[in-house]
This record gives structure tokens, C-alpha cells and sequence, in this order.
């Protein structure tokens, strides 16, 4: 089906081309935030199908695809961009909030792409523009962190090109549906999509650049580029099987480094790999229970992911602090009880506490991994959900609120400052609907691909998660003392490419650079004698042979049976001085012309005659 309907990701890229050129701030706030408002409504409408089609060389663009796994992925997209302007109203930076509705609206574009090319061309402009919510802080950290994270991105859309070009040359068709998993544009589109879904050891973008993002720019950073990655591989790689060992990797890869982090923001990134895996685990299986897992789980995480970034940026914003080293003894929990009472429900969620929307979704990956008999990875789920609860629910909430100093002499307090009241907001709508989805799982589990015979609130289900939750809190609170921070860093699979660029830049700037210029300088001085040799055309073939000897001799010297360099260099000298006129041996003008008029003459004459 082809037709002319607005494509809803329009109202973003429309948003950010006028709001630099709307006067007022309060008039560019209410655009702003009309922008997801006038995009959900559009969405509304949108009858199933493709449409928006138009010719590109042999091929046909598919601008809009509309079906219920780009609607669900849609909806939490375009709701999550209408709280994170609200969390942001009250920034002064205009080019944050273009380059975020850049951001949102590319996200939408991949979203609704039915074939490789559109899917390309928003691919690369969500790279392009998030990278702004990093560079945005204006610090070096954020501006190195920034490159570095572009850099990969960029590196992951030139596999992603170079599949699409696989594509086409094997099976002539930009189409972007599941197909056979094997061929060699399958594993170069793969690769490319695994890169923007933090797969280790292609992981460490993540970690490394949004922590750097400004306050409210790393709440949307933790919403578009894995989720929207998690939509491309349901949308082309359901049931590949590699995914369920990487998802399940992943999982654990992610919570392990979160335990030990002592920034807030960067535990709370390595542990979106971790709920990353989940998803990718839930994509590899393949079942309709594995799929609708995956697709809940990404709906769910983008909510309490969300709002544990909010709740954290308000932290830093208040008290320019964002260690847990730093924080720590110095009782924010009775200067933030509200950032404390919000963090606590996005902590509940993340867990899978009963009543929240963790509970609801993250168990159903975990069902659909016994579903299939993958035991090993189920496995791996649940000691990965252990590590969730002691990393993001148990650690981070104890050290940022309660604690001790970490060194006894630290017992200067924190100035906290106020928290804006947008922020507030924004936290306490995410935060309600963590508990209503909990509370009421069909609201979400209608939107999903496939119809859900899944039920979270089975007494066995909620028993079995409280007891596992209760004894984990019993051991946390047991070696509690055992447990220290340290301020470190942690090396991760970074380290050797990182390494490896160096020694590489090493070499390039050092014997690589000299043998270039010594080569350079050997070729220039050949240049120069060949041009000084033909000077005399009737001594240039002399000249040029001695050259090479003259070559052989300074370069082989050591060798037996080479010319001698001095009697060389002396038949150079002597040939040099040959006196040569150029003008002696040039023809008279004339005779070029007396011949081109005979020509000329001769060839009228034969045309004449015929």
C-alpha cells in the first residue's frame, strides 16, 4: 500500500529547524513541548501497513511502516521525549534541546523504516546528533568522551553500509525483513546494529560517554541508541542464536562492573549493557514469550532507566557531586528525601519488585529462556537480576543517602542546592508510571507484537521473587562492612584497542614517518637528476645510465662487482659540462605551418575530386 500520510517523526525535525528562529522562551517551551504531543496524536491514526513510498534508482523507499512492533517502540519513545523536555525546561542551552528532538526524531525514523536505505540515513543522523548531548557539558572529559563515542558510531555505520551494500549485490533488494541468517551481509548488518546495543566487547562507548553528557542530555542518551538497536535486531535477527549467549554475557558482563563502579552515572551505564543482554537474550530465542519480553522489557527499562538518570542528574545538579565516594556519610537523605522516595521506585522497578513495571516484563525473558530449555542462560538471568538488586537497588541507594564517610577526616557537609521544580515533575510522572504498569499490566502488554499468556502475579511467581530478594537484602546487609569503594578506574575490552592505537601511532609517527621521508628524499634527488640529465637530450641516455649506477654503487657499496662511486661521479661531472644550445637545434617556425597548410591543401583537393 502506498499513500501520502505525514510520517510522525516530522514534528521533531519541523521542532528543531524553527525553535533557534521562535522568539521568547516561554513561546519556544510550549513548542517544544508540542512537539510530542502533536507526534503521539499523529501516531493515533495511523492505519497498519507501508506507505510514504518513493522510487530511488531500481529500488523503493519505504519512509513508514507501521505495525504493532514500531507502534509499542513509538509510543515509549515519543513519551519518554515529552518527559525529558519537561526534566529540561529549565536549561538556557537551545542547541541541547535541537540537537535532543534531532535525537528523538531519527530514533522514530529507524523505528519506522521498512527498508535499509531510510534505515541508514536516520541511523547516522541519531549518532550525529547525540553526540551533541555529550559535547553540550563543555568539559574536556565530555569533548574527548564525545569524539571517542562518535568515532565508534561512525565505525558502526560503515559495517552497517557495508552490509547494506552486501544486499544488494546478493539479493537485490534494500527490504528491511528477517531473512536467512549466514550470508555475508547478514553478519556485516548484524555487527553494525550490535555496536549501537553495547554488545561486548563492542561496549565500551557506553560506559565511557554518558557519563559525560550534560545532567538532562544523559537521560535521553539512555533511551534511543540501544533501545532503538533492540528494535532493529527483533525487527531482523529474531532467533539467531549467537544473540542468546551474547544477551546472556551481557547480562552478567554489565551488572559485574556496575558492582564495582563509583560513579553514579557510569554504574547506572554498565548496567544498561547488563539490561541490554536481557533483551538481546530475549531477541535470540526467538519465541513469541521471548519476544514480547524483550519488547516489554526495552518499554519498561527506557521508563526506570529513565528515571534513575533523572534522579541522579538532580543529584549532581544540586550538589556537584557525582561519586558515591563523594556522597557518601554526608546524609542526603535528609536534604534529598524526594530524589530518595523516586530513586527508591526506579530501584524497585529495575529489581522486578511485585507492583512494579520491572516485575511485569523482565520475568517473561527469563520464562521464555525455559521456555526454549536454554538452562545455561536462564541461569545467567537470574544471577545477573541478584547482581541488579545489589548494584542499583542496594549499593548505589545506600552510599548516595546513607553511608559513612568514606575517609573519617571527610566530614564536611554537602551543599545542596534546589532542586527545579520541571525536574520534579518529570520525575514523579516517570515514576507513576513505573507503578501503574505494574499494577496494571495490560496497559502494556496490549501494545505488544504478539498476544501475552504470560501472568507475572501467579503466587508461586511472587513468592519465589520476594524470597530471592529478601535473602539477597539479608546478605547485603551482612557484609556490609566487608564492603569499600575505591576511586579507580576500571579497565575494560577498551584497553586494547586504546593500547593498540597507541603503539599503532607510535609506529606510524615514528619508523614509519622516517621511512616515508627518507623515501621521499631519495625519490625527490632521482626526480632532480632525471630533470638535470635531460637538460641535454643528446648526453640524457649517458647521464641516466650512470645515474643508476651511481644508485647501485651508493646503495650496494658493500657488495662485490658493483660500479666505482668516484669514477661514476667523475663521467657525471664531465658529461654535465657538454656545452648544449636548445636554440640550434629547433626547427624554423615556418616549416610547421608550410607543412600544416600543404595538408590542408591536399586534403581539399582529394575532397574536391570525389
Amino acid at each position: 500500500m502506498t499513500g501520502n500520510i505525514l510520517p510522525p517523526y516530522i514534528y521533531y525535525f519541523v521542532g528543531a529547524l524553527l525553535l533557534p528562529v521562535i522568539p521568547g522562551r516561554l513561546l519556544k517551551r510550549l513548542v517544544t513541548l508540542a512537539v510530542p504531543v502533536a507526534t503521539f496524536a499523529t501516531l493515533l491514526s495511523l492505519p497498519t501497513g507501508s506507505y510514504d513510498t518513493l522510487p530511488f534508482l531500481t529500488y523503493h523507499l519505504v519512509l513508514m511502516r507501521v505495525d504493532k512492533l514500531s507502534v509499542v517502540f513509538a509510543y515509549i519513545f515519543i513519551l519518554m521525549s515529552f518527559i525529558y523536555i519537561i526534566y529540561a525546561l529549565h536549561i538556557k542551552e537551545e542547541g541541547e534541546m535541537v540537537a535532543a528532538l534531532l535525537y528523538g526524531g531519527s530514533a522514530l525514523g529507524v523505528t519506522f523504516a521498512g527498508d535499509y536505505f531510510t534505515l541508514f540515513f536516520f541511523w547516522e543522523i541519531m549518532a550525529g546528533a547525540s553526540v551533541f548531548l555529550i559535547w553540550y557539558n563543555r568539559t574536556e572529559a565530555s569533548v574527548k568522551a564525545g569524539y571517542r563515542y562518535l568515532l565508534v558510531h561512525i565505525a558502526g555505520g560503515c559495517l552497517l553500509l557495508a552490509g547494506i551494500l552486501f544486499q544488494i549485490a546478493t539479493k537485490h533488494s534494500i527490504a528491511f525483513e528477517p531473512g536467512a541468517f549466514g550470508g555475508i551481509a547478514s553478519y556485516f548488518i548484524l555487527a553494525g546494529f550490535m555496536v549501537n546495543a553495547a554488545v561486548p566487547p563492542l561496549h565500551p562507548w557506553l560506559p565511557d560517554a554518558y557519563p559525560m553528557g550534560t545532567v538532562t542530555g544523559s537521560v535521553l542518551l539512555s533511551v534511543y541508541t540501544t533501545k532503538s538497536a533492540v528494535y532493529v535486531l527483533c525487527r531482523g535477527f529474531a532467533g539467531v542464536e549467537i544473540l542468546i549467549w551474547l544477551g546472556a554475557i551481557m547480562a552478567v558482563y554489565g551488572v559485574v562492573y556496575a558492582f564495582i563502579e563509583v560513579d553514579m552515572r557510569k554504574l547506572l551505564s554498565h548496567h544498561i549493557i547488563s539490561q541490554v543482554g536481557y533483551m538481546v537474550c530475549g531477541v535470540g530465542i526467538g519465541t513469541e514469550l521471548a519476544l514480547n519480553g524483550a519488547v516489554s522489557l526495552a518499554y519498561g527499562n527506557i521508563l526506570y532507566k529513565g528515571l534513575l538518570f533523572m534522579v541522579c542528574g538532580a543529584i549532581i545538579h544540586v550538589t556537584g557531586k557525582r561519586k558515591l565516594t563523594e556522597l557518601s556519610g554526608k546524609g542526603l537523605y535528609k536534604t534529598m528525601p524526594y530524589a530518595l522516595t523516586m530513586y527508591a521506585i526506579a530501584a524497585f522497578s529495575i529489581s522486578a519488585v511485585p507492583l512494579f513495571n520491572g516485575f511485569i516484563c523482565k520475568p517473561m525473558v527469563v520464562a521464555g529462556a525455559g521456555e526454549a530449555h536454554y538452562g545455561i542462560a536462564e541461569l545467567l538471568l537470574h544471577i545477573a537480576s541478584v547482581g541488579t538488586f545489589v548494584s542499583v537497588g542496594l549499593k548505589l541507594p545506600y552510599f548516595a543517602w546513607f553511608g559513612k564517610p568514606i575517609h573519617p577526616h571527610e566530614n564536611e557537609a554537602v551543599n545542596v542546592g534546589h532542586t527545579p521544580f520541571n525536574m520534579r515533575i518529570a520525575m514523579a510522572i516517570t515514576a507513576f508510571l513505573c507503578i501503574a504498569y505494574g499494577i496494571y499490566p495490560d496497559a502494556l502488554y496490549r501494545l505488544l507484537p504478539y498476544t501475552v499468556n504470560f501472568h507475572p502475579y501467579t503466587y508461586g511467581h511472587v513468592v519465589k521473587t520476594m524470597g530471592m530478594l529478601l535473602f539477597v537484602l539479608l546478605a547485603f546487609v551482612i557484609y556490609l562492612p566487608k564492603i569499600s569503594l575505591h576511586d579507580r578506574i576500571n579497565l575494560d575490552t577498551d584497553w586494547f584497542y586504546r593500547k593498540g592505537a597507541s603503539l599503532l601511532y607510535g609506529f606510524v609517527s615514528g619508523p614509519m614517518d622516517a621511512f616515508y621521508r627518507n623515501m621521499q628524499a631519495r625519490f625527490s634527488r632521482q626526480v632532480d637528476y632525471i630533470a638535470f640529465a635531460f637538460r641535454n637530450p643528446f648526453t640524457a641516455p649517458s647521464l641516466l645510465w650512470l645515474g643508476v649506477q651511481r644508485f647501485i654503487a651508493s646503495g650496494f657499496g658493500a657488495l662485490k662487482s658493483v660500479p666505482d662511486l668516484a669514477r661514476v661521479e667523475a663521467e657525471i661531472q664531465d658529461l654535465s659540462k657538454t656545452p648544449y644550445d636548445p636554440n640550434a637545434y629547433k626547427s624554423p617556425v615556418g616549416v610547421g605551418v608550410m607543412l600544416s597548410v600543404l595538408f590542408l591543401a591536399i586534403f581539399v583537393l582529394i575532397h574536391l575530386l570525389r
